[in-house]
């Protein structure tokens, strides 16, 4: 079997793997338009400097991605994150602490003491008993109240999504605390439960030696495939039993396809396939996303944890600030620190679009409000991601649902990447793995 895979990011990479691990005799091409491989995980070296102009690695609450790095014989490059990332603040008109116990949550300065017993009260909110889809602000309203929300819950999706609570659907980017509701009764409930029935810690964030570029040059070394970087793909056609996949320098017939790029990508290539195929996927927004790194020889804030995240109400440029060399010792030279400010997400789509003077006089300004460092960074990195984030509104799982029940009239098309059921690491290494498994014939839990 000739199999096409479009998009070499994580998702194209994984299902490549996976299906050359258990049928090393099929025919893989693996597209891309990027000369490179890797899509938003990748890592520039500056001057002994390394800045990711994605993500940074995967949690270990989840199995997912360790079993791939086991799989793919890549655990001498794991790198877990320091004590330090324990340690995570909030700005709001000023900088505090994250409070990790109930002891710190009830010493904390982030709410009055009203607002604190509001959140206590959770556990007398009765469950809601429709399963109808929701926006996580109505959620946290309903159970948290709206200081809670407005402080914890935007600037936590602010961090995963780039967006605001209003505008995500909690069925969709949070589904363990809707099914925490659901089966406890209420978050507190459920957690404790939970708790009680898991050992361990939550998981602990883990990435590579030299930034996640590293395990994608892995990664690609461990795949016999007919590489074609550099070779955007313009459209894919039925062709007898198969596909024909017309790319910028020459066609492709294959036996099936699979669609690991952008939802807007994924749309473009498919409109003469199907034009209300490619509508719904055009329909699929994305937070756009600026990503600018700092490298210090001589920077005197200590940089004592993780990083930060601001609220909508603090009114600043900034999404967060991230201290890598904190978080991953070997991310900054020796005496140097670095960290990644982030710009734009739903709240400041607007300021993606500056030039990168315009991005680095931004988030400057964006650590000068929050952190009062005004030092001057003897290196600069910036990565402008126009199409960052894919957003999950209200309405996303059955949009979702609709789009892949269109996706069975075309058997041997598929659908794979972050836009549909999970934007993590682990979530596209989960969704990957087991459409090869489908792919493979074996039968197990349908992601499409």
């Amino acid at each position: 079997m000739r199999i096409a895979i479009i998009g070499a990011g994580i998702s194209g990479l994984t299902t490549a793997f996976y299906l050359q691990r258990a049928r090393p005799d099929y025919e893989i091409v693996v597209f891309d338009s990027h000369s490179t491989s890797g899509g938003t995980m990748s890592t520039v070296e500056r001057d002994g400097f390394y800045f990711e102009a994605g993500g940074n690695g995967f949690l270990t609450n989840k199995p997912d991605s360790m079993q791939l790095v086991t799989d793919a014989g890549a655990e001498h490059l794991l790198l877990p994150s320091s004590d330090l990332a324990r340690k995570r603040f909030i700005y709001t008109d000023r900088l505090h602490r994250l409070p990790e116990s109930p002891p710190a949550f009830l010493k904390s300065r982030l709410l009055s003491l009203p607002q604190k017993l509001r959140v206590a009260a959770e556990v007398l909110i009765p469950a809601r008993r429709d399963a109808a889809d929701e926006t996580l602000q109505a959620f946290g309203y309903r159970r948290l109240g709206k200081d809670f929300t407005d402080t914890f819950l935007d600037a936590m999706t602010a961090g995963i999504y780039a967006t605001t609570p209003d505008k995500v659907s909690v069925n969709a980017a949070f589904p363990l605390v809707v099914k925490l509701e659901k089966e406890y009764g209420g978050l507190f409930r459920g957690m404790i439960k939970r708790r009680k029935k898991q050992a361990g810690p939550g998981g602990t964030l883990m990435s590579f030696k030299g930034g996640v570029g590293r395990f994608i040059t892995h990664l690609e070394q461990e795949l016999r495939v007919d590489w074609r970087l550099g070779s955007p793909v313009f459209s894919i056609l039925r062709q007898d039993k198969g596909f024909l996949v017309r790319a910028a320098a020459h066609e492709e017939r294959v036996d099936q396809v699979v669609v690991s790029a952008t939802a807007h990508s994924s749309a473009d290539m498919l409109r003469d396939l199907d034009g209300e195929l490619s509508e719904r996927l055009s329909g699929i927004d994305y937070s756009p996303v600026a990503v600018v790194g700092f490298g210090y020889r001589d920077l005197d804030h200590p940089l004592d944890g993780f990083g930060l995240l601001t609220t909508t109400g603090a009114r600043l440029p900034i999404l967060g600030v991230l201290w890598d060399s904190s978080i991953f010792p070997d991310r900054a030279p020796s005496g140097g620190k670095s960290v990644r400010v982030i710009i734009g997400g739903q709240r400041n789509p607007e300021l993606v679009s500056q030039d990168e003077a315009g991005l680095i006089a931004t988030a400057r300004e964006g650590i000068r409000a929050t952190m009062g460092v005004d030092t001057t960074p003897a290196v600069t990195f910036v990565q402008r991601w126009k199409r960052g984030i894919p957003n999950y509104p209200v309405g996303h799982l059955q949009a979702m649902g609709e789009l892949f029940t269109r996706l069975d009239a075309f058997p041997g098309l598929h659908l794979n990447c972050n836009a549909y059921r999970g934007i993590a690491m682990n979530d596209c290494v989960r969704n990957s793995r087991e459409l090869a498994a489908r792919i493979n014939g074996v039968t197990g839990d349908r992601f499409d």
